[in-house]
């Protein structure tokens, strides 16, 4: 299904990550080598890893090949064909089971929650692998979060996310948070629907089922 949603994904124009995610990776990177040396950016559900080589051309262009690491992370293998920047690494692993070699300057996901298990497990890991400003941003659909009996998690969840440190914009269905923390999520994770059907995007996504630990 990411096939379908982030495979072909670039950085910019009406296909853009700048435009899912509200931020441009580039002018981002750039900025933080500027004021404070190497950066570091994991691309989680990267779909083949096209922005992320295209951001490693890019860098490499402005001669900041030695100041910044890219990683793409996504269940399947079928990345972009190389040679590839040295700053650039693709890794085939799962996002619930994946441990990083360090913290990431910015942690990016454009899609990939939508079939992700355990979706707040994900986000509460992401939050551990942040730098001490890091910035985390994604699309996440609230409404996929339900309770036992079916029933959507609501603002308890969204309120939640806001007391753990993530800004949650229901509009644009996008989250987002600044800086590493330890989360602990009072909700236990039962299973996931696959055939929950289509979401916002019109895509076919998961639905995960939780309960209040209190």
């Amino acid at each position: 299904m990411n096939c379908t949603m982030n495979r072909e994904r670039v950085l910019s124009g009406s296909n853009g990550y700048a435009r899912e995610l509200g931020i441009d990776i580039l002018a981002e990177m750039t900025a933080r080598v500027l004021v404070s040396g190497p950066v570091r950016w994991l691309d989680l559900c990267c779909g083949s890893g096209r922005a992320a080589a295209d951001a490693a051309r890019l860098l490499a262009g402005r001669g900041m090949t030695e100041q910044v690491e890219i990683v793409g992370l996504d269940l399947v293998d079928h990345f972009v064909t190389g040679p590839f920047h040295p700053s650039l690494r693709l890794v085939t692993a799962s996002v619930v089971e994946w441990v990083p070699d360090g913290r990431f300057d910015m942690v990016t996901c454009v899609h990939g929650l939508h079939y992700v298990g355990d979706k707040l497990g994900v986000l509460a890991r992401v939050a551990s692998w942040l730098a001490d400003d890091g910035l985390f941003v994604a699309n996440f659909d609230a409404r996929s979060v339900r309770r036992t009996d079916g029933t959507l998690a609501g603002r308890r969840l969204t309120a939640e996310l806001c007391r753990q440190g993530f800004a949650y914009d229901s509009a644009r269905r996008r989250i987002s948070r600044r800086g590493c923390a330890q989360v602990r999520f009072p909700y236990r994770y039962l299973g996931a629907d696959d055939q929950a059907g289509p979401n916002y995007t019109g895509q076919p996504a998961v639905d995960l089922f939780y309960e209040p630990l209190t």
